[in-house]
């Protein structure tokens, strides 16, 4: 650091500023430390700014269903805002949500001496595991269609659903067939909720729900054909998910049903293939990315006894329309 800071023309003090992301620091001399660091080569001595700091620089992850859009998308978000924070990331997939697994993770993380935690595992049962558990670290949960708080982090799922509904109202369709997601899942229990009572408040009867093994194209057209052979093509439909959307389409083209000729449907995330569906996807897009980012600066802030300055319903959501919702058909 001292040589850094000699050709640098500035003190130890002003590198280990630049080093730490410190803000009070100019542009011009953020730039020539970097470019002394770049030149000699510089690495900071984790092992010596743990001792100096009590601080091992290392935040545990525990995370569930990383094949699922938005934990793997908040995942990112974590690990990319935790490395421009100067911070490791220690990850921890867990197959079971139980009460063991959860503990057994963070006991390791006690064991790696990390400086906190986030847990990327949006499911019900989750937040009444946790409630039991003593983590002894500062701590981030996701959890989807709740609010944030000082150790959460939520996105306004209810609202996503009310807006995608509203939608299909306003285009004229009295009837609009949920397609929700897996048990258990907490965006599951929210988008259903936002969905139903969008449908209350526009004093609609037509509210028929069907429910889907997990979140996958496969389970959207396992649930599309069985409901199709009972009950016919409805004129909406709202999926909780882009992919149980896509395989709806699917079981529909297959049954000579055209989108949106003759059913408008609404997916959700807008994961970026929803844009290339045939037809390209009416969806309710969330910034899963920031969640994750977001995640970390709380327990940045609960590391530094600081308060976090983030929002308290961080992503707001959006929806994206585009061809596969239209007005119903007319008859006679």
């Amino acid at each position: 650091m001292l040589d850094v800071a000699r050709l640098a023309g500035v003190s130890q003090q002003t590198v280990s500023r630049v080093v730490n992301d410190h803000p009070n620091v100019s542009d011009d001399v953020r730039q020539r430390v970097e470019e002394a660091i770049q030149r000699l080569g510089y690495r900071r001595n984790s092992t010596a700014r743990a001792l100096a700091t009590n601080r091992t620089m290392g935040l545990g992850v525990v995370c569930f269903a990383l094949s699922v859009n938005g934990p793997a998308d908040a995942l990112f978000g974590v690990t990319d805002e935790a490395r421009r924070r100067g911070y490791s990331t220690h990850l921890t997939p867990l197959d079971d949500l139980d009460r063991a697994s959860l503990q057994r993770a963070l006991d390791q993380f006690r064991l790696d001496a990390v400086d906190g935690v986030v847990v990327l595992a949006p499911m019900a049962e989750v937040v009444e595991v946790m409630r039991g558990i003593s983590v002894g670290l500062p701590i981030a949960v996701f959890e989807q269609g709740m609010a944030s708080s000082a150790s959460s982090v939520g996105i306004d799922d209810v609202y996503g659903a009310q807006l995608a509904t509203r939608h299909l109202i306003e285009l004229g369709h009295r009837e609009v067939l949920h397609i929700a997601g897996p048990v258990g899942w907490m965006a599951s229990d929210a988008r259903a909720r936002g969905w139903d009572s969008e449908l209350r408040l526009a004093e609609r009867t037509g509210r028929e729900m069907i429910r889907a093994d997990d979140w996958s194209a496969a389970a959207g057209y396992a649930a599309g054909r069985k409901y199709l052979e009972r009950s016919g093509a409805p004129t909406a439909v709202l999926a909780a998910s882009d992919r149980l959307a896509l395989g709806f389409v699917k079981a529909l083209h297959e049954a000579g049903v055209r989108v949106p000729d003759d059913v408008s449907v609404v997916g959700f995330d807008d994961i970026a293939e929803a844009g290339y569906f045939e037809p390209a996807l009416t969806t309710v897009h969330f910034d899963f990315v920031a969640v994750g980012r977001e995640a970390v600066a709380r327990v940045v802030a609960a590391i530094d006894r600081t308060e976090s300055t983030g929002p308290d319903a961080l992503s707001v959501p959006e929806l994206v329309v585009r061809s596969s919702t239209a007005p119903p058909r007319r008859t006679g």
